[in-house]
């Protein structure tokens, strides 16, 4: 055998018979070659390293932006992660429903903890440094927390158009994008809408 095929069979060096390997060992040491036992715990160690750096899938996002949000998050927590397909998706966003959107990665052995940290909502209070305690603003209607306050009103900011000047129109309020609820700055959040 040539010393090529030799190392070959020394890759699978514990699965030989003890003749076998004593054979081997000899063989190799004859001609100033790597251990098989080295070559064996090397690619052992490959192996393991290979299946260490294996990434599961553990979400699909539609856009760059929510896909950018859920890895930041996880990069804060120390969670090593990847976007795959984000670079193609941000050169034209019809392609995400082709493609299956844009994929996050994580290690195997960190899907728990990162799913764990992708499933948890926004807090309901937090402390802001040099303000105080803020509380998140709800709907009054659905209770939803995706809420924004001073939108756009696009039919008529659209409709100024019209008018060949356009002008910005912005409504006064809190909106809830869950249900559509709207109401006024000054009408608490929590107790009624306007």
């Amino acid at each position: 055998m040539e010393d090529a095929e030799l190392e070959k069979v020394a890759v699978d060096f514990l699965s030989l018979t003890e003749p076998a390997k004593g054979a081997l060992r000899s063989e190799m040491s004859k001609r100033e070659l790597t251990p098989p036992d080295e070559i064996a715990a090397d690619h052992a160690r490959e192996i393991a390293d290979s299946e260490a750096r294996k990434r599961v899938m553990i979400r699909r996002y539609r856009d760059l932006p929510d896909a950018a949000i859920a890895k930041s998050v996880l990069d804060s927590a120390g969670i090593d992660c990847f976007l795959a397909d984000d670079n193609l998706v941000r050169l034209d966003w019809f392609y995400s429903n082709l493609i299956g959107g844009i994929k996050l990665l994580v290690p195997e052995k960190d899907v728990g903890a990162a799913s764990n940290l992708l499933n948890e909502g926004w807090p309901d209070k937090f402390n802001v440094e040099g303000v105080g305690e803020y509380e998140q603003p709800r709907c009054p209607q659905c209770g939803s927390m995706d809420v924004s306050l001073d939108g756009l009103n696009r039919p008529a900011s659209y409709a100024s158009l019209l008018i060949r000047i356009p002008i910005p129109i912005i409504d006064r309020g809190w909106k809830c994008h869950a249900c559509g609820q709207a109401w006024n700055e000054d009408t608490s959040p929590k107790t009624g809408a306007a």
